[in-house]
């Protein structure tokens, strides 16, 4: 539910003052939301991407540079390949959504390309809402909505996200459509990359589904938001575009229920000390103090989602966590958070013996003593 206009106005003003005199915000997007969705108890990263701090210049500010991120060439292909896909009104594109997810229906021809510009992110909403609702209401047509602007709410606070491409069946339902630029060899690609475009295009469906529960509070027709999304790339090691359907409903359901455990951006603000700020031209040692007041839950994965991750990796690593080997072995040691934790378990120094963690370590060490030909002492 969104937020009461003053208290939503207190907030925004909150978030500002995290961020720094005249630091203008940094836009959430889908793939930011999808690496929160991931990781959903590290409040550092929800207040970071809430209030649009700059995570990669936040990075350098603390001398952990980010490795994360899509090179400039990347960018220049992927755009180029783009434009390609949706030149003369998307008729390409069009031709594949028929292919790929809707063959009964009529073939796309003069599809309607409605102009979705407007004033801020959130004119180009209510403009983009406005344009859904049209193609709805129109049924027969085939309707591009090039680079469309949703809105979602994320822990209190609203994302605004911009798909490539939404695009609207002669039936009124819709669908999202991830253009991207790595190749798909012999009608397959690499499967976390595909991956990855799912959990981004699910919450792009997430986006959507709010859009349509509004259209239908308001009397219009109630539209179907497809979870079959359609996945665009660069066919082989041409340039010319393929496709592929890609059912995200796992992702959409995974993604719903990880951003819906978020703490509320409010309160993670309220428990930060008064004056806390996150602008990167702060001295050293007053950053990294203020980062250090909001907790941090690293895990291995956040090397290839997020920019903070050296800077998280290392603070784990000084204090000996057990989650920097990763989510999996963090699950099986149960209450031992350390790694001192668990070597004193293992060597019987400490822990509760009919504990299933504490009893497998201390096998385990029975085990490697008696492979290296060691003094074995036994378990208590």
């Amino acid at each position: 539910m969104p937020l009461p206009r003053t208290r939503g106005k207190a907030l925004r003003q909150r978030l500002a003052e995290l961020r720094g005199p005249d630091v203008p915000a940094k836009a959430l997007d889908a793939r930011a939301l999808a690496a929160l969705a991931a990781n959903p108890g590290c409040r550092r990263r929800a207040i970071l991407d809430g209030a649009g701090v700059d995570k990669t210049a936040l990075a350098g500010a603390l001398g952990s540079p980010s490795a994360f991120g899509q090179s400039q060439f990347a960018l220049t292909r992927g755009n180029a390949f783009e434009a390609k896909v949706k030149a003369d009104g998307g008729a390409e594109l069009l031709r594949l959504v028929h292919e790929k997810l809707d063959r009964r229906a009529e073939p796309p021809a003069d599809a309607a390309v409605p102009d979705l510009s407007a004033i801020g992110p959130e004119g180009r909403t209510a403009r983009t809402a406005l344009a859904l609702r049209e193609a709805t209401e129109a049924p027969g047509t085939w309707t591009l909505l090039d680079h469309p602007m949703l809105a979602l709410d994320v822990a209190g606070s609203p994302a605004f996200l911009e798909p490539d491409a939404v695009v609207v069946h002669p039936d009124g339902s819709w669908t999202v459509v991830e253009i991207k630029s790595f190749p798909m060899l012999d009608g397959s690609a690499d499967p976390a990359k595909v991956g990855a475009a799912a959990r981004q295009a699910a919450v792009y469906v997430l986006a959507l589904e709010e859009v349509a529960a509004r259209l239908t509070q308001s009397g219009a027709p109630a539209p179907e938001v497809r979870h079959r999304v359609l996945l665009v790339c660069p066919k082989d090691f041409s340039n010319l575009p393929t496709a592929s359907a890609v059912d995200v409903r796992k992702q959409r359901a995974v993604t719903g229920r990880q951003l819906a455990r978020l703490t509320r951006i409010e309160d993670i603000a309220d428990t930060l000390p008064e004056g806390t700020c996150f602008s990167p031209d702060l001295p050293a040692a007053e950053l990294t103090a203020a980062v250090e007041s909001v907790p941090a839950t690293y895990a291995p994965e956040c090397l290839s989602a997020c920019e903070l991750a050296f800077h998280c990796r290392a603070r784990s690593r000084e204090a000996g966590a057990v989650t920097t080997l990763g989510r999996s072995i963090r699950a099986e040691l149960g209450g031992l958070t350390t790694t001192e934790d668990v070597l004193s378990a293992a060597h019987g120094e400490s822990g509760d013996p009919e504990d299933p963690a504490v009893a497998a370590l201390r096998r385990a060490a029975q085990l490697r003593a008696e492979a290296l030909g060691l003094e074995v002492t036994p378990c208590p």
